[in-house]
């Protein structure tokens, strides 16, 4: 878990959902994103001949969808509180000092949709990252040693 090292108030600021696995669902997301609409849904030749191609285009059953789809409905509530929160902290025009008040809206908007919702939302894995960055927190050490 990286912490950037600044002395804000927002140092106080403690997450329900592990940083980790925040950081985890930013690199995946951006995966995710990254993909390119099917030019060819049943190519039929040979995955080495074709350079695996379509790893990089989105199919329905993408593994990476269904990864992170179960992550986040395997969350506990306060932990899929904490992402939709992060993900309004990063969207929104929002400073560290609404925390609260962003978490306790999304703790009254949480229904059984989060996974969702959150996928329903362009640029995802840019406004989480943007919510750590907000409360001082940030991925970088994670993606290092995973990149």
């Amino acid at each position: 878990m990286t912490r950037r090292t600044a002395q804000t108030p927002t140092d106080d600021v403690e997450l329900a959902i592990p940083l980790q696995t925040v950081c985890f669902i930013i690199m995946r997301a951006r995966e995710y994103s990254a993909k390119d609409v099917v030019t060819e849904p049943d190519p039929g030749s040979n995955p080495s001949d074709d350079g695996n191609a379509a790893v990089l285009e989105d199919h329905d059953n993408d593994a990476v969808e269904e990864e992170l789809r179960s992550l986040i409905a395997n969350l506990s509530i306060d932990e899929q509180i904490d992402l939709v929160a992060l993900m309004w902290l990063g969207r929104d025009d929002h400073v560290a000092e609404d925390w609260e008040t962003v978490r306790k809206d999304a703790a009254e908007a949480h229904n059984e949709h989060t996974a969702d919702y959150l996928f329903g939302t362009p640029l995802l894995a840019d406004y989480l990252a943007e919510g750590l960055s907000i409360l001082d927190y940030s991925c970088a050490d994670y993606e290092a040693d995973r990149l």
